[in-house]
């Protein structure tokens, strides 16, 4: 079942707990300190509804968002729109992708880089990412770790049921593979009071820190900073997403 369909009509309306406020200025302040500017281009890889790519172009940025998600970039577009703003949208395969003209970063945040769920694929993204990137150009995104996986997320359920949706998302965790399987059964209200049913299925992958450092020096890229989420700290066994500083 393809992932962020149905699910993709109610995402913002489910990630209200967010603080993505917080995530654009971490990820602004992060640019900075890497050179980059108001007035220069970032592409947001896994962008979704574009929360995040809103938030930079509101500061200056020149975006570009980029989804495999058909249904994700149509609300992203919508939102654009109603906001006044100028972001390209493309919908590609964070795995091969091109873009029109070289970026001076890249981010890609929300987990998205999870998606990913192997090593070869690993490569293929940095591989991508060094051809679009400007010489000296920056790479940064998070990682949800093995930890938060495997300890903390693993074989519980979650539901919540609000007046026009509700959805139950059941997670496995394979610990062989280091993969996260989330099944999500999602009902959306229709105007006649009936309620459509979509079911999907994601991956997730939890990657060792010398998996990434070691696919993205063999594409080529420089690993800069590995932080603990949200603070300039080192991680630790018990740090729950990462954040990666790759330069080209």
């Amino acid at each position: 079942m393809e992932a962020y369909t149905g699910f993709a009509y109610v995402y913002d309306e489910y990630m209200d707990n967010i603080p993505y406020e917080e995530w654009g200025e971490y990820m602004m302040t992060l640019l900075k300190e890497n050179g980059v500017s108001g007035g220069m281009s970032v592409l947001e890889l896994g962008c979704g509804t574009g929360t995040v790519t809103r938030m930079l172009s509101k500061s200056g940025y020149d975006c570009v968002g980029l989804d495999m998600s058909e249904d994700m970039l149509s609300i992203a577009s919508d939102k654009t729109f109603e906001e006044d703003l100028h972001i390209i949208y493309t919908c590609q395969d964070m795995r091969d992708f091109e873009v029109p003209y070289s970026m001076d970063a890249m981010i890609s945040i929300g987990d998205s880089m999870n998606y990913i769920t192997c090593v070869d694929d690993l490569e293929n993204v940095f591989s991508c990412v060094r051809e679009n990137l400007k010489e000296n150009g920056v790479f940064i995104f998070d990682l949800k770790t093995i930890h938060f996986f495997r300890d903390i997320l693993a074989d519980n359920t979650y539901a919540q049921n609000r007046d026009d949706s509700a959805f139950i998302w059941d997670n496995y965790y394979d610990e062989e593979e280091r993969n996260n399987e989330y099944e999500l059964a999602v009902f959306v209200k229709n105007e006649d009071g009936t309620f459509d049913r979509f079911e999907e299925q994601h991956y997730q992958h939890g990657f060792t820190i010398e998996e990434v450092t070691g696919a993205a020096r063999k594409a080529g890229l420089n690993v800069k900073s590995i932080y603990n989420a949200f603070t300039k700290d080192a991680p630790d066994d018990s740090s729950e997403r990462l954040y990666f500083i790759i330069t080209r």
